[in-house]
């Protein structure tokens, strides 16, 4: 039997992150159930500038594709708001080489890596020992004193600690997306996002241009509906010249947390985090720089935890994050509730008012000016009332 002081199940950006922050302290093993860490993608692969500043990461061209300088918003009716920098904003990555930089990153630090291992939560007497690992055909129960689940949205891990992972169908969004090659792309600099409800009921469709001529297309649909996130994707295709010739090289699908975030991220000696905590902004969806952040605070919690032998410091995770990121989330998720409810005139209407920079607001959840503007629309102002 093996032991270690920390244990990481998942090695996505939360997990490998979390590794190699409780590395400096801590004996740590990241396990990841996926042949090739990476694999499969689930993920526009858009990445804001500060993720590369917060957590100290190279901007390393192995993984960059493309730099961004903005985004542009799609009304349903075809308006446009634009938010452009004169300086790159964010790069379109590869997450199968920079998720695997990150592994690897962790594993100099010390950190034992394994892909193709199954990890089951082990628990004696209801206490928490470690986990059960399937590698290779193998299965030997691996001791730690404490036990970071970073397993996704479907995570196992906490729901077997007892935490309630529970999501309501339409606090998911499901979601569809092509790598396109051999497409025109209007502005290849920046990335795409087309609202309403024709488009992608409780969602978007989004163009992430990775090179001149080849993007990630995707759509991301409220969970519930009764036609397909493909089906949404397919027919937006279809109807823009310039993407319906183009070939497909990759398809990829999935779900994304789009509700509230966990407000428990520790039960005893277990730490939640990334998309398995729903640590994922709720309007664009985006998570890998809150999952990163989330893996640092509790990799560095985990490994003061072992060096002083109280588990108690666990619990600053938890707090440090929902007086935090935590609260941001929790607004935004708030803007959104008032978002889902627009028809699409409604968005037309908000697209002729709105600006770039109250976007930005409302995507991090700063509602007060953006949300002003609309005060001299009786529809939204009804709207308005039961949101604030």
């Amino acid at each position: 039997m093996e032991e270690y002081d920390v244990v990481v199940v998942g090695s996505g950006p939360a997990g490998s992150t979390a590794a190699r922050f409780a590395a400096e302290k801590a004996r740590v093993l990241l396990v990841d159930k996926n042949r090739e860490i990476g694999s499969p993608k689930r993920c526009g692969e858009g990445l804001t500038i500060e993720a590369f500043r917060d957590l100290d990461i190279p901007l390393d061209k192995r993984f960059i594709n493309k730099e961004i300088y903005g985004s542009v918003v799609h009304s349903p009716g075809g308006r446009k708001i634009e938010m452009k920098y004169d300086e790159p904003a964010g790069y379109i990555i590869e997450r199968k080489i920079f998720d695997k930089f990150l592994a690897a990153e962790a594993s100099r630090k010390g950190v034992r890596v394994l892909a193709d291992a199954y990890a089951t939560l082990n628990t004696v007497n209801g206490r928490i020992v470690g986990v059960r690992l399937r590698h290779q055909g193998e299965i030997n129960d691996i001791n730690a004193k404490v036990v970071i689940a970073a397993d996704g949205v479907e995570s196992q891990i906490a729901r077997k600690a007892g935490i309630n992972t529970t999501l309501k169908p339409g606090d998911i969004d499901s979601c569809f997306e092509y790598e396109m090659s051999d497409i025109d792309i209007c502005d290849q600099d920046m990335i795409s996002a087309y609202l309403g409800k024709k488009n992608a009921p409780g969602g978007y469709v989004w163009i992430f241009p990775k090179d001149d001529d080849r993007a990630n297309v995707g759509v991301g649909v409220r969970g519930g509906e009764e036609k397909t996130a493909k089906y949404y994707l397919d027919r937006f295709i279809k109807s823009r010249p310039g993407l319906d010739k183009g070939s497909i090289l990759e398809v990829n699908v999935g779900c994304i947390p789009v509700g509230a975030p966990l407000k428990q991220l520790v039960k005893d000696n277990l730490m939640v985090v990334g998309d398995a905590a729903r640590q994922v902004n709720p309007i664009h969806a985006g998570g890998i720089h809150n999952a990163m952040l989330a893996g640092k605070i509790a990799g560095s919690a985990a490994a003061k935890a072992i060096d002083s032998k109280d588990m108690s410091i666990l619990n600053r995770y938890e707090q440090k994050w929902n007086s935090t990121k935590g609260k941001q989330l929790e607004k935004t998720l708030r803007i959104k509730y008032f978002m889902d409810k627009l028809s699409d005139e409604d968005m037309d209407y908000l697209a002729d008012i709105w600006d770039g920079r109250d976007l930005i607001n409302i995507s991090e959840g700063n509602r007060g000016v953006a949300l002003k503007k609309i005060t001299k629309h009786p529809k939204l102002l009804t709207l308005l009332k039961n949101f604030v």
